[in-house]
């Protein structure tokens, strides 16, 4: 995978728990900062096909772009790669019973999502970034 995968650095983006707190509302916090996953089908961004530019709800970086974004029918938004491959972390993630890869964003380490490799998607990357559609917001292409 070519994302960055040196989560030992501090994020650029820093907040106390009872600020992030503040900052989101408790379903974007439960995600966002306590890596919880939103229930499938039912996310702002799942059918989207507005083309635009998807930032970390958190912080604002940019994360994805629409012309990387595919229809998975996994019930998520799913892109085959970020925007900038430095603008994510890819961490080993062996929770729940499961081995994936969590997907967290490099400037303020929030939580948004999974990727899977070798699904057989017609990608150039053959992955696919599995993401919350909480944990982003759709700047949409001024036309």
């Amino acid at each position: 995978m070519s994302s960055a995968t040196d989560n030992n650095s501090a994020p650029a983006v820093q907040h106390t728990d009872a600020e992030w707190r503040d900052k989101l509302t408790p379903e974007e916090y439960a995600v966002l900062r306590q890596a919880g996953t939103e229930r499938p089908f039912v996310g702002e961004y799942t059918d989207t096909t507005t083309e635009g530019v998807y930032n970390c709800r958190a912080c604002g970086t940019e994360l994805f772009r629409s012309t990387e974004k595919f229809e998975s029918h996994c019930g998520w938004p799913s892109f085959y790669d970020p925007a900038d491959s430095d603008a994510v972390i890819l961490k080993e993630d062996d929770s729940l019973g499961m081995r994936r890869v969590e997907v967290i964003c490099k400037n303020c380490h929030s939580h948004l999502g999974h990727v899977f490799e070798g699904e057989g998607y017609p990608t150039p990357t053959d992955q696919r970034y599995c993401i919350n559609s909480i944990s982003l917001v759709l700047q949409p292409s001024s036309k």
